[in-house]
């Protein structure tokens, strides 16, 4: 899943269907890639992150990424790691 593309798309005010509309790509494909059940292509990822003007190692950063660092970080703190 790709929490920073779902926030964007939130930001934009724009439904998954019409935005698929305005990228012309299919909706299913979009919706997929939205939810973590297909990787997007590097053209895909280009695109989206142009839409948005985004950066697009961020915009595509993966929720496990994040969940990872933090339990590191976390795991360093309980053993008396700064």
């Amino acid at each position: 899943m790709y929490p920073n593309l779902k926030l964007e798309i939130w930001r934009s005010g724009l439904r998954q269907n019409r935005l698929a509309l305005e990228l012309e790509i299919d909706e299913t494909l979009l919706s997929k890639v939205i939810n973590g059940y297909r990787r997007p292509s590097s053209q895909l990822r280009n695109l989206l992150a142009s839409y948005f003007e985004k950066d697009e190692t961020w915009l595509f950063r993966e929720e496990l990424d994040l969940f990872t660092r933090s339990e590191s970080h976390l795991k360093k703190r309980q053993n008396g790691h700064p």
